[in-house]
């Protein structure tokens, strides 16, 4: 049986990642530092995934097992040493967390002669992850132990999806996700590349398809958070039951759409088909996604780079049209969340600094004329 390394032992890494790697007879190490999760991994060595549609079928994952990296770190190299696929869905910003574990079992494996090429899987929402992990990887190796790494390590780049919702049970295991999942791999960067998973999609160019997933459903899933919060709703279903968020979604995705087709070549009727199934993802009734879980960490989705304000400057730098994208960042600057520590910084920003000033610091935006049309948007929402 294959071995599998998986960093982050959260819903998304046993709700999808492992639900995979299972399917393609892997055994998997899920390394976290939540000691409850991983104390019932090495108790039980299974778990359960709750499919959230009509019948609400269960999917049994077996051959599983823990390894706490803050207690044990040493036990994490040696797996890492030892496996055949490495794998995360930990988190971006913990990204640079796991590098020196990654980079001390790459070293063992070197030290062995090994010299059977391996592939390492950032599965997380940003562009370019499994590069960003490699840059930090790279930091903990001398000159001959890059050149190792460089002939047999991979680090190809990964966009995942599904939505797994905030969700609490009796078994810490348990997990609950929706029907629809896609993960593709780019194989440009793949140093192994016998080894393909059943499942995955894989495309040579990736970023075409990180594009579509991130400024698709990340940024439709945000407008619905926003917009529905506005408007005093408490999950996505209900926000979604308001015809005037469920306008705004369709507006911003048919703006989204504009942006692909004209840098991508898209065909115009598959994304559409596209997004409607991502509407229809949103509205699942089985599903009880909070507000508050997708609209989490505002500042950072209002990031240069990020869901809303990078498709505005694309789509700018086109001459397309980009006011509903516009609308929904007047809806983020107005998200207040006494629990979340950026929607409460975000809102201490604004009582103290001009809006124009607090625009620049949060966007990273140079463009005077964006900040502009940005401030226009948050201050015609106030009236």
């Amino acid at each position: 049986m294959k071995k599998a390394v998986h960093f982050g032992a959260g819903n998304i890494g046993r709700g999808f990642i492992g639900e995979i790697l299972f399917a393609n007879d892997f055994a998997i190490n899920f390394v976290d530092v939540n000691e409850t999760i991983i104390d019932a991994l090495n108790d039980r060595h299974s778990y359960d995934i709750e499919i959230a549609e009509d019948g609400k079928r269960h999917i049994t994952v077996s051959n599983v097992s823990g390894i706490n990296n803050a207690k044990n770190p040493a036990d994490v190299v040696a797996a890492v040493a030892e496996a055949d696929l490495i794998t995360t869905a930990i988190g971006p910003n913990i990204l640079p967390f796991i590098a020196e574990l990654i980079a001390d079992g790459l070293k063992v494996r070197k030290e062995s002669g090994s010299t059977q090429a391996i592939d390492v899987l950032a599965c997380e929402n940003m562009i370019g992850g499994s590069q960003f992990l490699y840059e930090e990887v790279q930091k903990y190796l001398s000159g001959d132990e890059l050149a190792y790494v460089e002939e047999y390590v991979g680090f190809p780049n990964a966009a995942v999806d599904r939505i797994v919702p905030a969700q609490s049970h009796e078994d810490p295991l348990f997990v609950v996700v929706e029907p629809f999942n896609e993960w593709v791999v780019e194989t440009s960067r793949m140093k192994n590349p016998h080894l393909k998973l059943e499942g995955v999609h894989y495309e040579e160019d990736l970023e075409p398809f990180i594009e579509r997933k991130l400024f698709s459903v990340n940024s439709g899933h945000a407008t619905s958070a926003y917009t529905g919060a506005y408007y005093g709703a408490k999950t996505i279903l209900e926000a979604l039951q308001n015809k005037d968020v469920k306008a705004q979604l369709e507006a911003v995705l048919a703006e989204i759409r504009s942006l692909l087709i004209a840098k991508w070549g898209f065909d115009e009727s598959d994304l559409k088909a596209y997004h409607d199934v991502i509407i229809g993802r949103f509205e699942n009734p089985y599903i009880v996604d909070d507000v508050v879980r997708v609209a989490r960490t505002p500042i950072r989705k209002l990031g240069f780079d990020e869901r809303f304000i990078r498709p505005i400057r694309e789509l700018r730098d086109r001459g397309l049209s980009y006011s509903n994208l516009l609308k929904t960042v007047a809806y983020v600057f107005a998200y207040q969340d006494s629990n979340d520590e950026q929607s409460v910084q975000l809102q201490k920003l604004l009582a103290e600094k001009s809006l124009s000033d607090v625009v620049v610091e949060v966007t990273g935006l140079e463009d005077q004329g964006l900040v502009a049309e940005i401030v226009s948007s948050v201050e015609g929402l106030q009236k």
